[in-house]
């Protein structure tokens, strides 16, 4: 046991991350802020400024870059050729265009606070260089990163991983003695980075496809797994050596394997070590962040903090309203890109190593950038909570005032269109409200014509003719909003007839309390029908199917009786489940069996309305 121990792997590392991730990012978003937070918030406390658990973040962060490399692979996936082709424009001009201006602004206040010219060009490119990993985590929690916009700030960040290349060259050139370098040989490093590209689009292009198809044919997961992490892996080094950024070389492969019929399989594969690598990632981070530098040059780090994001936020917002950019999307694009990154570390600890920047100022530059990275979670909910509500055009989109129509109906999605079908076939006057102008514009162009309202106040109502209608259909698709319509209507016009959509059981019973004269679960004819195709599938005639369904409609309209009486739990025992229980009959019981008296006399009193099969 004690060779055991001696040689056995230490866990508590491993341990300390997993469970530091775990309980910060749950509590964060519980306070409804952002899980990137809180991992570098756990970062924090963990790391050698906290508790102590790690006195090497770096290595963390290293080891967590992969989590990065895998993410661009996967947005890769996403980036057919084609796709990425279109947004050369944006790539080499709006990313271009960002780059520069920005990095002359930081590049200026960096001269501002006392640096030379030479290190506040560092100070301020490395500042340009947005976190991919932040943004990125940010977009995909929002659900935003395929959208136009979200594409456009991804195609900014591609430009700026690209930019690190050059970047670095330039500061291995403007170092002290930089100038007496050999041309030569940086033309031979360009050539080699030219090639590890062409290597990596051939190898992309002609043998990635079979590889996968013949370890499909071998019916091994694991193998297939371990194949896709060699891809992202191999892309990745084959870049590094070469001189290149290991993101930009998964992202390469990714974008090569987008348009493969494995695509799919190996974004499964390859989700969940991006998902764990990223979190390490900014566990490494919030490690990273240096409190004594802070705490000894507190008025530097927070004027550099401040001025640089300030400065950096207004040249993104003028650039994007320069290029005729809604107000709304620059100013959140600005709020979102404002922070520094990862690759600034890169650029940082390259500026030292060649005696560019002393090891005083790469801490406080790196504090910097870290800072601005812990700050863009909480710039974008300041962003989200003051900005206003973008307001949608209303171009013909006319408000409901003096409506005639026979039949009034609320709500015009999916279910209120199929439902206004018979009506309209009919000849039938309709007069139709909504409060979604996005629907409203989309529903003229297929022919129809509705208006604009809010059916959940009376003024509304009565513009859109309701004293007038013989019926009033309730279509919206939030059971509180129907509930409140049904109770203004009848409240108001207690003999209309009101016919309501019902989300679920319990919004039907407070519809039916309500007093509307026919209800229905937006669910229940087609899982009936559902149902009654299985029974079908599984070699039952249309004799039998008709009674069993017959059956299944007296049964839920029984319950519903008995719900509306006493409760959601009432009726239980109209239900059929699929947990075995014993019974002392040597056969099972059929459907409508061995119930109360009650509940079978409501039976026979639901089958007398329905009538027979």
């Amino acid at each position: 046991m004690a060779v055991e121990a001696a040689h056995g792997v230490d866990l508590v590392p491993i341990v300390a991350l997993l469970g530091a991730g775990v309980l910060a990012v749950p509590l964060f978003k519980r306070f409804g802020l952002d899980s990137v937070l809180g991992y570098l918030a756990a970062g924090i406390v963990i790391g050698p400024f906290g508790i102590g658990l790690f006195s090497d973040p770096q290595s963390i962060i290293h080891v967590a870059e992969l989590g990065v490399v895998m993410f661009l692979f996967v947005i890769g996936l996403e980036m057919q050729p084609s796709r990425l082709w279109g947004l050369r424009r944006q790539i080499l001009g709006l990313g271009v265009l960002q780059v520069a201006i920005c990095g002359a602004l930081l590049t200026g206040a960096g001269i501002a606070f006392g640096f030379s010219p030479l290190v506040a060009f560092v100070a301020g490119m490395g500042f340009v260089l947005t976190s991919t990993a932040i943004v990125f985590q940010i977009l995909n929690e929002q659900g935003e990163l395929s959208t136009p916009k979200g594409q456009r700030i991804v195609s900014i960040l591609l430009l700026e991983d690209i930019a690190i290349v050059p970047l670095l060259a330039l500061v291995a050139f403007l170092a002290p003695g930089g100038e007496d370098g050999d041309a030569g040989s940086r033309g031979v490093a360009i050539a080699i980075a030219l090639a590890a590209i062409a290597a990596l689009v051939l190898v992309g292009r002609y043998l990635l496809n079979p590889l996968f198809r013949i370890l499909a044919q071998a019916e091994a997961r694991e193998v297939m797994t371990a194949a896709a992490l060699l891809v992202v892996l191999g892309s990745a080094l084959l870049m590094q050596m070469s001189g290149l950024s290991m993101a930009m070389g998964a992202f390469l492969a990714g974008v090569l394997l987008s348009e493969s019929t494995f695509r799919h399989q190996l974004e499964a594969d390859i989700e969940p070590f991006r998902g764990i690598l990223l979190g390490l990632f900014f566990l490494g981070v919030g490690m990273a962040l240096d409190l004594t530098v802070i705490g000894q040059n507190a008025a530097l780090v927070a004027g550099l903090v401040v001025v640089y994001m300030v400065l950096k936020g207004f040249g993104i917002y003028a650039i994007a309203r320069l290029l005729r950019t809604p107000h709304g999307e620059a100013l959140e694009r600005a709020g979102l890109m404002a922070q520094g990154g990862e690759f600034a570390f890169v650029l940082f600890a390259t500026a030292a190593s060649v005696g560019v920047i002393d090891q005083s100022l790469n801490a406080i530059f790196t504090a910097n950038v870290i800072l601005s990275m812990i700050l863009t979670p909480f710039v974008i909910m300041a962003l989200r909570r003051f900005m206003p509500t973008p307001a949608l055009s209303t171009d013909g989109v006319d408000v409901a005032d003096g409506l005639e129509g026979s039949v009034l109906v609320i709500g015009f999605g999916r279910f209120g269109q199929i439902a206004s079908q018979p009506l309209l076939l009919r000849g039938i006057d309709v007069s139709i409200i909504d409060n979604d102008v996005e629907m409203i514009q989309a529903a003229s162009d297929f022919g129809f014509k509705v208006y604009f309202g809010d059916g959940t106040r009376l003024d509304i109502l009565h513009a859109a003719g309701i004293g007038r209608v013989e019926a009033v259909m309730i279509c919206v698709d939030k059971p509180e909003a129907a509930l409140r319509i049904a109770e203004l209507i009848k409240g108001e016009y207690p003999l209309l007839p009101v016919l309501a959509r019902a989300f679920d059981r319990g919004s039907a019973i407070s519809l039916i309390n309500t007093g509307v004269e026919y209800q229905i679960r937006e669910t229940l004819e087609s899982a009936l029908q559902f149902g009654a195709q299985s029974l079908r599938t599984v070699g039952l005639d249309e004799d039998e199917v008709a009674e069993v369904m017959q059956e299944v409609r007296v049964r839920d309209a029984a319950r519903l009786d008995l719900q509306v009486a006493g409760g959601i739990y009432a009726g239980n025992d109209l239900l059929r489940g699929n947990v075995p229980t014993p019974t002392p009959l040597a056969t099972p019981r059929r459907a409508g069996q061995a119930l109360s008296e009650e509940t079978a006399a409501i039976i026979v009193t639901e089958k007398e309305k329905v009538g027979s099969p």
